[in-house]
């Protein structure tokens, strides 16, 4: 990658970082038509992995982001055997992408929040609270479709769409704990059912 690839990738994220009024998981659609689709920089299995890894292990829900930066390091570096210039490079890369996604959101939202502290009152703040109700449920629905799209639904087209619309029915109609539905979904996938 060249000086002028890894600007253009810290701009993307500085930009995704403003859409990501849902959380970095909603801006996943267009950080794989980015990094998969429009420059082939990660595979789609890098692309899934990253997010699954980084969905289950504890910890901060962005990390996804840092692992997509360091396997485009690895990437561009020439990949994990290729020595320390590679590792090198997928630590810079999970520093790009985690400073560009990181850097606008936390300023906006640290003012936003003060802001709107203050104004909580205001009509204005409560109708823009509501109003941006269905803007993040569509944006985590795309991240669903995409993931879902580009994973299990190669090799279970159905089984794939069924659990994921079971699993979006069961979290939104019910109170049961998110834990348990990752269970059930990763003891389907054990047996090779997803």
């Amino acid at each position: 990658m060249a000086p002028g690839d890894w600007l253009a990738l810290f701009g993307q994220y500085l930009l995704l970082s403003l859409l990501s009024v849902s959380g970095a998981i909603g801006t996943v659609p267009d950080m794989h038509r980015y990094l998969v689709d429009q420059h082939g920089w990660l595979s789609d299995m890098q692309f899934n992995a990253s997010i699954a890894i980084a969905q289950a292990a504890p910890g901060p829900n962005i990390l996804f982001v840092a692992l997509m930066g360091w396997n485009l390091g690895l990437n561009a570096g020439g990949g994990l055997g290729a020595g320390p210039h590679a590792w090198a490079l997928g630590m810079f890369g999970l520093l790009v992408m985690m400073g560009g996604i990181l850097l606008p959101s936390s300023l906006v939202t640290y003012n936003a929040a003060r802001w709107g502290q203050r104004n909580r009152h205001r009509r204005s703040v409560r109708a823009f609270k509501q109003g941006m109700t269905p803007m993040v449920i569509g944006l985590l629905l795309s991240t669903g479709w995409v993931l879902v799209r580009n994973g299990a639904a190669e090799q279970h087209p159905v089984s794939a769409w069924v659990l994921a619309l079971v699993s979006a029915v069961l979290v939104w109609r019910t109170r049961i704990h998110l834990l348990w539905l990752l269970g059930a979904g990763a003891i389907l996938g054990a047996f090779g059912l997803v």
